[in-house]
């Protein structure tokens, strides 16, 4: 595997990327939804909603099934995700590491809240090795699939969108940093990943798919001393 473009910037995707939380949030999403009359089994929702914002997924939802999902809904959610992640979250293996040795400039751009963003990577024990550049959603008007959030998250690190690449593990994620004109690399180390997400992510424009955090820091931290500077 190998990258073709120099790049000066890696911006991560923080959810399935860095902190093993989709496999968390989903099953809870999977949960509450039954519990309310909306049915959605796990693999539906790892499919249809995994990278989208909370408003992304309430429209969707509501649209698919003509009614509106309880105002409290996220809420609710919310609430049960941070009970989950006091005491059962993990960073993705080997990704701290990964993150102490690569040369670039990198940062994180996701489709969380900050104060969810926040308390996964602190939990976790990433956050030091991260901020201030950790950019939410919330910061522009249209999250993923629009290319919005990492064209925000370039500008503000100095980048040039077509020297940066961008790690994801969601479909939605990939269109983005596609749409931004970034190289995107497919990331599959999430235990939220069914069997069939290599293909899904290279489906929608992922240059290259990586299944851990070694194959992704061997991509990176090769490529970035042969790259850097170049072009």
């Amino acid at each position: 595997m190998s990258l073709t473009k120099p790049f000066d910037l890696v911006i991560f995707d923080c959810d399935g990327v860095l902190i093993d939380s989709e496999k968390l949030a989903t099953q809870i999403d999977a949960d509450e939804l039954a519990r309310i009359g909306f049915p959605t089994p796990y693999e539906d929702v790892v499919r249809r909603y995994t990278g989208l914002s909370a408003a992304t997924m309430r429209r969707m939802v509501e649209e698919e099934w003509g009614r509106p999902l309880p105002s409290d809904f996220e809420e609710v959610v919310a609430a049960k995700i941070k009970e989950k992640y006091l005491t059962e979250l993990e960073a993705i293996d080997g990704i701290a590491e990964l993150l102490g040795q690569i040369a670039v400039p990198r940062c994180v751009a996701s489709s969380s809240a900050p104060e969810k963003l926040r308390l996964g990577l602190e939990r976790t024990g990433l956050w030091p090795l991260l901020e201030p550049h950790v950019f939410s959603t919330v910061m522009v008007s249209k999250g993923k699939p629009a290319p919005d959030l990492f064209l925000f998250a370039a500008d503000r690190m100095g980048a040039d969108p077509a020297r940066t690449v961008v790690v994801e593990d969601s479909i939605a994620g990939v269109q983005a940093g596609v749409a931004a004109g970034m190289t995107v690399i497919g990331f599959t180390a999430g235990g939220h990943c069914l069997d069939d997400h290599d293909e899904r992510l290279l489906s929608v424009g992922a240059s290259v798919v990586t299944r851990s955090a070694a194959q992704l820091k061997a991509l990176l931290c090769t490529d970035q001393v042969r790259l850097r500077g170049a072009g």
